[in-house]
């Protein structure tokens, strides 16, 4: 049976089965899609060091049959017949799944994604082969070091506990991890109180919640393990310099933040535009336009549950790097010297209201931020709401934010290139 919880504001609605299931249907009426989308709190973070990269692994398995669809074949086949779309991905904190397609096809969305939510074979010769495909995916990153820099940076600030560990995984857990690991992995986290079910695109509401029900009503309720709280204890600057010959250096510069929930937390996200959002941000100009140090430079401010990161990233000359660090560390003191202009702070904040809105017209992108908005808060922060937050920043707010997590002791610096040592680069960390 259905219970209904009120009711909430404009066009989207929750609801909450009596297995514990949160289900929100978010009816657009102006398409001809829906989005289904299961949304689980089961990412890296969740995980023992001996099984580093399960989650992962297990977000890969779902793909690759069920009792009643025994093959990958079969699974895709079936979206692949209606035109639709079908993908997953996994982060510190959660794992999701989705699949998009032609409004009518609803019933299909929600039945596949059920299916191999609670049916999947985890076949162990699949499992093998699996095995294989992503370690070659861990290659490709290692190969990659415009992705793995990021990787290397989050290590660094988080150290050697789950927040700091890779998602992808290790190697050498990755060719041990069994059949077993990943059924019990899969009891302990995917419960139906860590589940939440968003649905966006044109459908009626009536129709979506019986659906769901149907599918996913008789999953048996079951307790998930929590993750470990964070350690945050960062004392003095901190340097990783990853050995890798390479004709371009790659390098993340950054600081402690805000976790998601936190009251600064769209103060952050203007400040992070300004400082290195677009092509008109401070970053870009200086390190870019101005002095031609990069071929890409951007800033991004990373929200977790009870921690985040401010973190600018470039891909630089070999023998400017130095150069292009001092700019960055210039650009961070600045921040907590002086007021943004008024200029910036309008460009800031009508940047991030101008790109919410347009994530807001694709039916995959609403179920993502609805359902993550309900696993991470327990609530959905409205469009509306979102963008009085943003248009309430001030200069002062700014400045503010920016002295608080712009210290000395919590800069965090990684680098990928044909360097040897780190002691160079920390004698450049200072603000």
């Amino acid at each position: 049976m259905v219970k209904k919880i009120p009711k909430g504001i404009r066009s989207y609605q929750k609801y909450t089965l009596d297995n514990g299931i949160r289900i929100l249907t978010v009816p657009m009426k102006q398409v001809k899609t829906v989005t289904a989308l299961v949304v689980i709190g089961a990412g890296s973070r969740y995980e023992k060091k001996n099984l580093n990269g399960i989650s992962h692994f297990l977000e890969h398995m779902i793909f690759k049959g069920t009792k009643r669809r025994p093959s990958a074949l079969e699974i895709s086949s079936l979206i692949d017949g209606v035109g639709g779309e079908f993908n997953a991905f996994t982060g510190k904190e959660v794992v999701a799944y989705y699949i998009k397609a032609a409004a009518d096809h609803l019933e299909l969305l929600i039945d596949v994604l059920s299916d191999m939510l609670l049916n999947s074979l985890y076949d162990s010769q699949e499992l093998d082969r699996e095995r294989g495909v992503i370690i070659e995916e861990l290659n490709l990153y290692e190969d990659t070091p415009m992705r793995k820099i990021s990787e290397l940076y989050e290590g660094l600030v988080w150290g050697d506990q789950p927040l700091g560990w890779d998602t992808g995984g290790r190697k050498e857990v990755i060719r041990k991890i069994s059949r077993n690991d990943i059924l019990r992995y899969t009891k302990q986290h995917y419960a139906p109180e860590n589940l939440v079910v968003a649905l966006a695109g044109n459908f009626t509401t009536q129709k979506a919640i019986f659906l769901v029900e149907k599918y996913l009503g008789g999953m048996k309720k079951s307790s998930f393990k929590p993750f470990l709280p964070v350690r945050d204890d960062q004392k003095r600057p901190q340097t990783l310099v990853h050995y890798k010959k390479t004709d371009q250096a790659h390098l993340c510069l950054g600081v402690r933040s805000f976790p998601f929930t936190h009251p600064d937390r769209f103060v952050l996200e203007v400040l992070n535009v300004i400082l290195g959002g677009g092509m008109s941000s401070r970053l870009f100009i200086n390190i870019r336009e101005k002095r031609g140090l990069a071929y890409y430079v951007r800033s991004s401010a990373d929200f977790y549950f009870d921690a985040g990161t401010l973190v600018a990233q470039a891909g630089l000359d070999l023998k400017r790097i130095d150069e292009a660090i001092e700019v960055m560390l210039v650009e961070f003191k600045r921040m907590t010297a002086e007021f943004v202009t008024d200029e910036e702070l309008v460009r800031g904040k009508e940047f991030l209201s101008g790109r919410l809105l347009l994530e807001l017209e694709d039916t995959k992108n609403v179920a993502t931020r609805y359902g993550l908005d309900e696993l991470v808060e327990k609530r959905i922060i409205w469009e509306d709401e979102i963008i009085e937050k943003i248009k309430k920043v001030t200069q002062e707010d700014i400045l503010r934010v920016a002295k608080e997590i712009f210290v000395n002791h919590g800069l965090n610096l990684a680098v990928i290139g044909p360097f040897k040592e780190s002691s160079k680069f920390e004698r450049l960390l200072r603000l």
